[in-house]
């Protein structure tokens, strides 16, 4: 049980050292909170009943995460029910100590902040299902075991030598051949054959110079945009079927020529510079082209017969429109390459497919010699690039991963599963189009031309969104299965629902009362699912799946990690909903202090996002990811959150009422909220209440008390943006359109048009900000205290030179929660 914190009664009067202990404190008693969770599941299939399953988790008496598995004998379901598995480690626990893991490149550490990664160790892996190989990358290194199938435990890990000489990023093993694993080094696509040692360098695009301006360049590498706000961190796919002894590997390759360059001091002691492409707001964005490796291996399997592919004409030139390569991949049989491109305004976004006969030697290239040589081709090879679906949007396209392509007979036909909002709200539609072939020259301009849409049919449909990234497809029983918000906007759940018979029933899979997180095998046998709510602590079990024709039956089997509740001192967060003025029904939760006693008001903080894509109240445990706002009610302080409109998962009209208005209209929300909240629980003191957030809710933090200086009397703003104009231009324009053609927008919505409006006194503002902050720019906070001065305004602020957008650093997180509490007792 956790004991009494001394500074709970009167936090006020201590010190600095005080409460620097009291953040250790509550640090280590809140971290017991962090249960061992799994994450990252995989599936390998042993025997008919026999299923390995993988995860990554940290062990019992380390923080590092590492690998696991367990076997679970789905003939055992009665036996099993209830019961806890046994983990195995995957990783000779003495891996950790090897002198080569630990040391990350600076690579590595920018994928972690795209990824928003909070782990260490082991942070990711690749199975191959067939034969058991594991490789992982770590410390700027790749590392291979072989799992045999049997008991083994401890399995010793082998480092990959490679003569590449940057880091190994992104690691795919080839679906064809485990021996082959390709990555990406240098900005450029390498692949080494693990068991001879060969290796070969793929493309040649990075000349691997001193200066970033004279090598704009890359290869399998997505640029920054594409990664930071369109989540797609893979650029080279591998070809998932080989008949003709032919490895194929699609590439994409980024121009970033007219991508201007930012520039800012590296603290490390070596006086040097950081230096990054970032298009801001109206300026130009990479090009993305996609290109094609082939190679085949000879007797000594070394690699021979390489050849690089590329279209008939570049990505960008075939379709004009097209501004971002959002996602990309192969179909199921290998044989053709599908696309999303959306254009710059993000309102057009085109699902394309290119036949991989659409790829020639660079050096044969010719666009008219192509048209006529695929004209002499099979069917399945005279099939030209084409569209075979487009969705638009008046607001903007959330782009997800949810496609999945089904088996068909004929070779002009496809169908697939594919997700839009055309109805106000993410939902699953079957689609089956006939393909063109080049013969219909009519209808084919520069080797494109359109598909004919033949049926579109809704799977799933209502008030309801069905989540972006999980979906999997079971063709046997014609069921598609789908994690989705139908019981409530606030519990994520597995569903299923026929797609051979659309129209059907979905039926909840999962557990109510509770949010669900879901990994499934390939084969939809068997399903792991991370589940909790704000009252009980995160378990993790193992569901079978038996699907009769009419109705899918989960099987409960065991557990790896049993429901358990949390100890006693624990207050979980009360959540709550209130209708406002708009009618909009907004949720929201609340941390009372404590030592809360009823009829007494409190110091209150709002703990505020407010921005696009998040979602920050859930029905799920609020541990070690709401460490501060525990923090901050054990010391004595009500501490509120709100989805206002424009956060995510509440359906287009929910969203899209920041288009064209970012910073002008979220406050109303959250005030409106804040004093219902007040009115009603009778807990809140509204004459002392702080707001604070990171990233866009520092950005509402400075505007909560630039407009609304009579409500909040303090702010403590986080790595605020400060401009539009300084931010990227995937997520600026996305939702104010571009500076050019929205002036009043940009002004509107820029800090720095409301710095006359902030407080004259003294010990209102603070401001936190990471000097090498490669999202968020320091410049955002350096043109703010440039107004601030010419307005003589007075500001605290808190830098943190080694620390990026994320404090990584725990001795730089433990001193900006100290900076916190100070300012709060002193100031609040």
């Amino acid at each position: 049980m956790m004991e009494e914190n001394h500074l709970v009664n009167n936090p006020r009067t201590k010190n600095w050292g005080d409460l620097k202990q009291a953040v250790r404190e509550l640090r280590r008693q809140i971290s017991c909170l962090s249960s061992r969770v799994p994450s990252t599941f995989s599936f390998r299939q042993l025997s008919p009943s026999v299923i390995r399953i993988y995860f990554l988790c940290s062990p019992s008496n380390g923080r590092e995460t590492t690998l696991f598995f367990c076997d679970v004998d789905a003939t055992l379901a009665w036996e099993l029910e209830g019961s806890p598995l046994v983990w195995h480690p995957a990783i000779d626990p003495n891996f950790q100590m090897l002198p080569s893991v630990g040391k990350f490149s600076k690579e590595e550490q920018l994928q972690w902040e795209r990824k928003r990664l909070v782990t260490s160790g082991i942070t990711s892996y690749e199975l191959h299902h067939e034969s058991g190989r594991l490789i992982f990358p770590a410390g700027g290194s790749m590392f291979q075991c072989m799992d045999p199938g049997n008991h083994i435990v401890n399995l010793q890990p082998i480092q990959l030598e490679t003569n590449c000489g940057g880091a190994r990023l992104n690691c795919q093993i080839c679906p064809n051949f485990s021996e082959l694993v390709a990555f990406v080094s240098n900005s450029d696509v390498w692949v080494k054959h693990t068991e001879s040692g060969n290796e070969q360098r793929l493309t040649w695009v990075h000349t691997n110079k001193n200066s970033l301006a004279s090598d704009p360049l890359s290869a399998g590498i997505p640029s920054y945009v594409i990664q930071e706000e369109f989540c797609r961190f893979q650029g080279f796919w591998w070809q998932p079927v080989m008949n003709d002894g032919v490895f194929r590997i699609l590439v994409e390759e980024v121009d970033e020529s007219d991508v201007g360059i930012i520039k800012f001091p590296s603290f490390n002691g070596d006086g040097g510079m950081e230096e990054y492409r970032f298009p801001r707001a109206g300026t130009p964005n990479a090009k993305s082209d996609l290109k094609m490796v082939t190679f085949q291996l000879n007797d000594k399997s070394e690699f021979v017969d390489i050849q690089l592919l590329e279209l008939p004409q570049p990505l960008g030139i075939m379709f004009p429109s097209a501004e971002y390569l959002t996602r990309a991949g192969w179909t199921p049989q290998g044989d053709h390459i599908w696309v999303q491109l959306l254009d710059r305004l993000q309102q057009k976004l085109d699902l394309v497919l290119i036949p991989v006969h659409f790829f020639r030697p660079c050096r044969a290239m010719r666009r008219t010699n192509l048209i006529e040589t695929n004209m002499s081709l099979s069917p399945i090879c005279r099939l030209p690039a084409q569209i075979l679906c487009s969705v638009f949007s008046q607001n903007w396209i959330n782009v997800h991963d949810i496609l999945h392509f089904l088996p068909v007979n004929e070779p002009d036909m496809m169908r697939f599963i594919f997700a839009s909002e055309e109805s106000g709200f993410r939902h699953l539609y079957l689609y089956t189009v006939q393909l063109a072939v080049s013969s219909n020259k009519a209808s084919i301009t520069d080797g494109v031309c359109r598909a004919t849409q033949i049926d579109k049919q809704p799977l799933t449909s209502g008030e309801w969104e069905v989540l972006d990234q999980w979906l999997w497809v079971d063709p046997k029983f014609g069921l598609v299965y789908f994690m989705g918000l139908r019981d409530s906007p606030l519990s994520s759940h597995l569903y299923v629902t026929s797609y051979s018979r659309p129209g059907s029933n979905i039926v909840r899979l999962t557990q109510s009362g509770y949010s669900h997180t879901v990994s499934m095998n390939k084969e939809c046998t068997i399903f792991v699912t991370v589940y909790s709510n704000t009252q009980s602590m995160p378990a993790c079990q193992v569901v079978a799946l038996e699907p009769p024709a009419d109705l899918v039956h989960p099987v409960p089997l065991a557990f790896l990690v049993e429901p358990a509740l949390p100890d006693q001192w624990y207050q979980p967060p009360e959540l709550f909903s209130h209708v406002i003025s708009s009618g909009d029904r907004l949720h929201g939760m609340i941390f009372r202090p404590h030592n809360y006693r009823p009829g007494q008001k409190y110091p209150t903080v709002l703990n505020i996002y407010g921005g696009p894509e998040v979602q920050l109240v859930t029905n799920t445990f609020k541990g070690l990811r709401q460490l501060r706002l525990h923090m901050l009610a054990a010391l004595g302080y009500c501490v509120v959150t709100i989805d206002s409109r424009g956060s995510q998962n509440r359906g287009v009209n929910f969203e899209s009422h920041i288009k064209g208005r970012l910073g002008t209209v979220e406050l109303h929300d959250q005030v409106e909220v804040l004093q219902w909240v007040a009115e009603t629980m009778s807990c809140i003191d509204l004459s002392r209440v702080a707001i604070h957030g990171w990233s866009y809710g520092g950005y509402l933090s400075l505007l909560g008390l630039a407009q609304y200086p009579h409500v909040f009397k303090v702010a403590i703003a986080g790595a605020p943006v400060t401009s539009w104009n300084l931010y990227d231009t995937g997520y600026t324009e996305r939702y104010l359109g571009q500076p050019q053609t929205n002036q009043i927008g940009y002004k509107n919505g820029s800090v720095l048009s409301y710095v006359n409006q902030f407080p004259d006194q003294e010990n209102r503002l603070l401001i936190i900000h990471g000097m090498i902050d490669e999202n968020v720019h320091f410049a955002h906070t350096s043109q703010l205290i440039n107004a601030l001065v010419r307005s003589g305004k007075p500001y605290q602020l808190q830098v943190y030179p080694n620390e990026r957008h994320s404090l990584r650093h725990l001795d730089a997180s433990e001193h900006y929660e100290t900076v916190l509490l100070t300012f709060l007792r002193n100031c609040l």
